[in-house]
């Protein structure tokens, strides 16, 4: 077969460029205007191009959605599973995760945004749609739990399910405080201590014995006293 002409790759890679700023408009337009009030018309004049351009690459709205949540969606599946079936302790491994999901803030915020308030609770997509794509990350973390109870990282009292959806339960209400305002997420202090103070109230309750984990204003580790 022979290789594609340059034309060809131009007008491949131009499709792409032009998939990709759409894509991101749609991001900006949902963010502020959330799913059920923006129009496909928000989305071409965000992204600059003609309306009918909006239809050439994207069937309608909800696709925009369901493609905007699966680029954000399978990057923080990766890092995820980066820090779940990793080497380290526990703790180290939840205080990632929560690193991860911060991190996700600081880098686009109304990327963030959308995911939270238009696609994990919005009515934008259906709920199988929902189901599937937080089953992966679900299991990660189950298996993960699972493990650290083997080796005695975990109460064994616990049940690992519980304490996956429990720790993504905290994740996604500390990232709905940095989107819905209650915290200011421009503040990198504020985020800082939002993610500190969920990583250690998570930890407290699910950790076999108080671990030398937590750390000072400096970075140091301080040991913490043994529970009575």
């Amino acid at each position: 077969m022979a290789p594609p002409s340059k034309a060809a790759s131009a007008a491949k890679d131009r499709d792409q460029d032009r998939r990709k700023t759409i894509l991101r408009a749609a991001v900006e337009v949902f963010a502020r205007k959330g799913y059920h009030g923006c129009r496909i018309a928000d989305v071409a004049r965000e992204a600059n191009v003609a309306y009918g351009l909006v239809y050439h690459y994207f069937r309608n709205k909800e696709e925009l959605l369901q493609l905007v949540f699966e680029t954000g969606w399978g990057g923080f599946v990766a890092r995820i599973r980066e820090a779940a079936e990793g080497p380290a302790p526990l703790d180290a491994k939840v205080q990632r995760i929560f690193q991860v999901a911060f991190d996700g803030y600081r880098v686009d915020p109304r990327g963030v945004r959308v995911l939270v308030l238009e696609f994990a609770r919005g009515p934008g997509t259906g709920e199988a749609n929902r189901r599937s794509a937080f089953a992966e990350v679900m299991q990660l973390t189950r298996s993960m739990f699972e493990r650290a109870r083997l080796k005695g990282e975990l109460r064994p009292d616990l049940e690992p399910s519980l304490c996956a959806a429990m720790l993504f339960g905290a994740v996604e209400m500390g990232l709905t405080s940095l989107v819905m305002g209650l915290l200011d997420g421009r503040d990198e202090a504020v985020l800082a201590r939002a993610q500190a103070q969920l990583a250690d109230s998570f930890l407290h309750g699910t950790l076999a014995r108080e671990a030398p984990w937590k750390q000072d204003r400096s970075g140091s580790r301080l040991k913490t006293a043994k529970r009575s």
